[in-house]
């Protein structure tokens, strides 16, 4: 007898049971108040899961959401084993409440679980790096909410939506003082007088889990990181460039508005610590 098929991607679970509608109250359709993680699995394993566990936590300690850590991880883990191979999303709101802004006394939150695919991205994104289209979309400052990934994506919406160029992998952010903080859906690195510098992120951006993953590799194998703002020109005389994130890992960047980078030693080497937990 053969092997029972997994079912169609993608699936959803809302609060651990299988089924894809929430309620029309829910305080993450109204207000975007929650949070989210996007999780790859290879062989039937969360990569990066403490990571995430981690960023989640924080972003539920800033949002004042109460969530369960040890139950979300049973549950990643279980429909890791389920899927073995693709794209797990978690997202959190604060459930269902009546109008306005106040947090209700009572909070019910509400856990959506999808398991889909892995996006088809060019292998030569990685192999031979990537053009990033200069976004004029700005991102504005609030410390409060910086590096957590909450619900509210609008900036990086715009973002995406200013070109269509498939040409274009990325797009690079910048704030409103007109400093690089990262990309549409990832983070940036830069190699600056034989350095490794990040973009600081207490005011604006997402602190990626693969962007942690790295600084923390990258330390151990003798190259530090430094984490601080960046100018444009700091950007501009770099010698290497890369942008990533927890499903794609590496991406060398070779080309923004005209100016041209080679994908040095150092690049390819973060890129070896990123396959190591993406593959």
């Amino acid at each position: 007898m053969s092997a029972p098929r997994m079912a169609a991607l993608p699936r959803f679970l809302v609060n651990g049971l299988p089924g894809d509608r929430v309620s029309v109250t829910d305080r993450g359709l109204a207000y975007g108040d929650g949070l989210f993680e996007t999780i790859r699995v290879e062989q039937g394993r969360a990569g990066l899961l403490e990571q995430h566990l981690r960023r989640l936590a924080l972003g539920a300690s800033a949002l004042a959401l109460p969530v369960d850590l040890a139950q979300l991880r049973n549950e990643l883990e279980a429909a890791a084993a389920e899927l073995q191979r693709g794209l797990l999303k978690l997202t959190i709101t604060r459930g269902p409440a009546g109008r306005g802004y106040a947090i209700p006394a009572q909070v019910e939150p509400t856990r959506i679980l999808q398991l889909s695919s892995l996006p088809d991205y060019p292998s030569a994104n990685a192999a031979e790096g990537v053009r990033l289209f200069p976004c004029a979309t700005r991102l504005g400052h609030q410390p409060l909410l910086a590096g957590i990934k909450h619900l509210n994506r609008l900036e990086q919406v715009l973002a995406r939506s200013e070109w269509q160029d498939p040409s274009y992998a990325e797009g690079l952010l910048l704030d409103i003082h007109d400093r690089p903080i990262e990309c549409t859906m990832s983070n940036l690195f830069l190699r600056l007088d034989e350095r490794w510098v990040t973009p600081s992120l207490t005011l604006c951006g997402v602190r990626g889990v693969m962007r942690d993953y790295l600084m923390d590799r990258l330390a151990a194998e003798g190259e530090p990181v430094i984490e601080r703002p960046v100018s444009s020109d700091e950007l501009l005389m770099s010698a290497e460039v890369f942008c990533c994130n927890s499903v794609y890992g590496v991406w060398p960047v070779v080309e923004l508005a005209g100016h041209r980078w080679s994908i040095g030693v150092h690049t390819r080497q973060a890129q070896r610590l990123a396959e190591q937990v993406i593959s």
